[in-house]
């Protein structure tokens, strides 16, 4: 039995709908309500990482556990990684992110994230950090732009980034709750290509059959932007990891996705034609993958 956590997102929950189809599956969720992945394999436990009796329950009888969090104030790893070593978890799978393993990341989230891996490390459950790059997702915050006057808004549109879709992450990360002589290991893994704002714009248009244009965003409006929806460390270190991208940290590709899964990571024009509705397109999207 494996253990997911974070199965409203986008890896957490690709990762329970493709466990589900194997075997069974237990989903740790503080509103069950939310999730989408249902069936006679999937196990549904209301819980709170901060509750230690509810995760008592979502654990027992597991075997490994696909850990999500996002929190950027709760030890919610370090809580989780106590629980699973009382209850003898023989894996824990962590997302993470790339950034972790480079020296020039320094940022707010990047020392949580470094921190939160070592707090496992720690707990003595044996694991596994899934680390991928930016998620192609990301850019669906430029629907509201797109949809409203075809224009897509955002800072250093010429810096490229090795971008991954959420799904192929998820597929490593059960390839490795699975599959065997993964533990003590970490996997970065990043899209097929490096691909900048500017270029994701014109191969949304195209996937949209309509035109948009890309808007370089000055850094006073993208700081005043994330700090409306972000704590301003979270704020400031999306900003530095921006200025990181525009420095080339985040081109680099790694073949990380076909080693694991046997197939070449999604590009990020499959993704876009994938969530064509989720940009305003009506339909069928205006081009497909062949």
């Amino acid at each position: 039995m494996i253990l997911v956590t974070g199965a409203t997102g986008a890896v957490g929950r690709e990762a329970a709908r493709l466990l589900a189809a194997a075997g069974p599956v237990r989903i740790l969720a503080r509103r069950p309500e939310r999730v989408t992945v249902r069936g006679p394999e999937v196990d549904i436990v209301a819980g709170e990482y901060g509750d230690r009796a509810s995760l008592d329950r979502a654990l027992r009888g597991i075997d490994a556990v696909f850990l999500v969090t996002n929190s950027p104030t709760e030890p919610d790893d370090a809580r989780v990684a106590a629980a699973a070593a009382a209850a003898g978890v023989r894996h824990l799978v962590k997302l993470s992110m790339m950034a972790v393993e480079e020296p020039d990341a320094d940022d707010f989230i990047t020392r949580l994230q470094r921190g939160n891996e070592q707090a496992i490390r720690e707990s003595g459950v044996p694991w596994t950090f899934v680390r991928p790059r930016t998620f192609m997702s990301n850019t669906l915050s430029w629907a509201k732009g797109i949809a409203s006057d075809g224009v897509v808004r955002a800072l250093h549109g010429r810096s490229p980034v090795a971008c991954v879709d959420p799904r192929d992450v998820a597929a490593v990360a059960v390839a490795t709750l699975t599959g065997t002589g993964h533990e003590g290991r970490a996997y970065g893994v990043s899209g097929p290509e490096a691909i900048s704002a500017y270029e994701q714009t014109a191969q949304l248009s195209e996937v949209l059959g309509r035109p948009l244009r890309f808007e370089e965003l000055p850094l006073d409006r993208a700081r005043e932007a994330l700090l409306a929806k972000y704590p301003q460390p979270v704020a400031e270190a999306f900003l530095e990891s921006a200025e990181r991208q525009r420095a080339g940290a985040k081109a680099a590709v790694v073949p990380t996705v076909e080693e694991l899964t046997g197939r070449p990571a999604r590009p990020f024009r499959t993704w876009a034609a994938d969530h064509a509705e989720s940009f305003g397109a009506v339909g069928r999207a205006a081009w497909r993958p062949a």
